[in-house]
């Protein structure tokens, strides 16, 4: 017999495998990336350097879809902003995945270049070196949060009885629709204006 037109396995098929499974009920085994590919588990570990491997891969297919060109935008709270809305956009698909790349060490190589590359943008905007990890953690906690409420049911307040709990219901009412969307971005806002004061405080210079 011939060889097969499709290679039956590579990185990009695990890659799209393991991502699929994670979707779908939050976690992922290399057996079960072996089933679904109709191949021996001993083949996947061909191809990847382990589980650990593979999670790498879902972080750097994930983060194809973060615009790495925003942080190119000036200045540097624009550029931060646009980010974070294009990371949240990419997470947002992929919600299940949060849990498990957020508690995995950062490895990809492109993954590592966008935060060298954020990092690059607060440095040259002013902010010391030892406030520029938390910024960005910051920034990543509301991002990833928001990703997860954006995953989260509409009505996440279910009340039985109106009258126990009044102001809940009415604030509830009011809020409307695009909650989500409306509680990013106040959020955001509310850490960028923060960010700005402590870059004030320092009273640095933007390197040009």
């Amino acid at each position: 017999m011939g060889r097969p037109r499709t290679p039956l396995l590579d990185r990009e098929r695990i890659t799209t495998t393991a991502l699929e499974l994670l979707d779908a009920q939050g976690e992922f085994s290399v057996p079960q990336i072996a089933r679904r590919l109709g191949v021996q588990t001993g083949s996947v570990y061909h191809h990847v350097d382990g589980r650990d491997g593979i999670v790498e891969l879902l972080r750097e297919r994930v983060a194809e879809a973060i615009d790495i060109a925003a942080l190119d935008v000036r200045p540097w709270d624009a550029g931060l902003a646009a980010w974070a809305r294009s990371y949240r956009a990419a997470f947002a698909a992929h919600p299940r995945a949060i849990p498990l790349l957020m508690t995995n060490p950062v490895r990809a190589p492109r993954v590592l270049e966008q935060y060298e590359r954020a990092v690059a943008l607060l440095l040259d905007a002013g902010f010391p070196t030892g406030d520029v990890m938390p910024v960005v953690v910051a920034l990543e906690n509301v991002v990833l949060g928001s990703a997860l409420d954006l995953a989260a049911p509409a009505a996440m307040w279910e009340i039985a009885d109106e009258a126990a709990t009044p102001r809940l219901a009415e604030a509830l009412d009011a809020a409307g629709e695009n909650r989500a969307d409306r509680a990013f971005d106040l959020a955001l806002e509310g850490f960028l204006s923060h960010a700005r004061r402590r870059l004030e405080a320092q009273g640095a210079r933007p390197v040009i």
